[in-house]
């Protein structure tokens, strides 16, 4: 009777462990090319070829109907997700490493406020830190401009 500790020992010496490829080659390095559908899509495109009136018409008749899956859906549809909105904030003026304090001081009260959400208030900050990198970039470049001329700052 074999010993079947051994046989599975052995199975897993020759196997790779881990990837078997290296990373960014595949197996098939043709791969499958670009823009090629699978059947599955393929198939229901041509099913559904010429019925998308009629479809939706179904749809729109459940919906009004009160199908809370048929509602969700033509909503969906009708209404994309908000991605985000314009916010009306008077931030300060920014126009130097010096004014960075007193701008994220107004995001903040804001964002304590309820004037905007905290969400808008983390935009808000990432647009000031921007703002002052760009303005401390031009500072420096500048400063060194003056220096390479003999002058000193």
């Amino acid at each position: 009777m074999p010993d079947h500790t051994l046989i599975k020992q052995q199975d897993q010496r020759t196997r790779p462990r881990g990837r078997p490829f290296a990373k960014g080659v595949s197996g098939n390095p043709a791969g499958r090319p670009r823009g090629c559908r699978d059947k599955v899509n393929r198939i229901a495109e041509l099913l559904l070829e010429g019925e998308a009136e009629a479809l939706t018409r179904k749809a729109v008749e459940l919906a009004l109907a009160g199908n809370p899956v048929a509602l969700r859906l033509c909503l969906d549809r009708i209404a994309a997700p908000r991605r985000g909105r314009p916010v009306r904030f008077a931030m300060p003026p920014v126009s130097g490493a010096a004014d960075l304090a007193g701008a994220m001081g107004a995001v903040a009260g804001a964002a304590a406020a309820g004037e905007i959400t905290p969400a808008e208030a983390a935009q808000f900050a990432r647009v000031v830190e921007a703002m002052v990198r760009a303005i401390e970039t031009t500072d420096f470049d500048r400063r060194l401009r003056e220096l390479e001329r003999g002058k000193e700052p």
